[in-house]
């Protein structure tokens, strides 16, 4: 069967997306591909400079070649950009956000963007945006940068680093009909929040499913 592989810039994330690729999908091979500097990098400039964007497409052709049917970008910042590379590659891309995007439009119209980082603020409500006029829908989108939380994911500190989310999007619950974590490290701190009243969304899930159907049916992306 095709497989999958992941593009990762976090080591962390590894464990997580083969977890579920394990429950939702065993019999599909998958590999993982691993570059932390490509978001320090980005983040470091502001944005994906042309540097970080070859190294993208130098890792894309990596997995690539694994014999895979499917890459999956699990990184907000670099999704976008990751996404308009495949054409180069002749297999699809996809970022990990937007199965959630498409949830959160049908979801709103109230959206709150909820982030530990600045650089994935951007992509997230622009691919909403994009999503949102595709679909005739309308809404209003707001943006929430959890201060401190990130700090405590590069520590090592994710029970610490989930803690702070949990905190903030509860701050956040009264504004929206749907918050969206816009980084896949966040997605355990929904669990935390139980009884808001409000739709929590993040990406690991909702992505791997929808590219399980992909591999499976040989759908499209969208």
């Amino acid at each position: 069967m095709t497989g999958i592989a992941f593009l990762h810039t976090a080591q962390v994330h590894e464990p997580t997306f083969a977890g579920l690729m394990s429950s939702l999908a065993p019999d599909i091979p998958v590999c993982h591909i691993v570059d932390d500097s490509l978001l320090s990098d980005a983040m470091a400039a502001g944005e994906v400079t042309e540097d970080v964007r070859h190294r993208i497409g130098e890792r894309l052709r990596q997995a690539a070649g694994r014999d895979v049917g499917l890459i999956i970008c699990t990184c907000s910042t670099i999704g976008g950009v990751a996404e308009t590379l495949d054409g180069a590659l002749g297999i699809p891309v996809m970022r990990i956000d937007r199965a959630m995007a498409e949830r959160a439009v049908e979801l709103g119209p109230r959206i709150v963007v909820a982030a530990c980082i600045e650089s994935t603020i951007a992509p997230t409500t622009d691919l909403l945006a994009q999503v949102a006029g595709e679909s005739g829908r309308r809404m209003t989108v707001t943006t929430l940068v959890i201060d401190g939380a990130w700090d405590k994911f590069l520590a090592g500190d994710l029970d610490g680093y989930h803690a702070a989310i949990a905190d903030g999007l509860r701050d956040a619950a009264g504004e929206a009909d749907v918050i969206v974590l816009a980084q896949a490290s966040m997605a355990p701190a929904a669990e935390r929040c139980n009884g808001l009243g409000t739709d929590i969304l993040s990406s690991p899930e909702l992505g791997v499913r929808r590219a399980v159907a992909m591999v499976v049916g040989g759908g499209e992306r969208k």
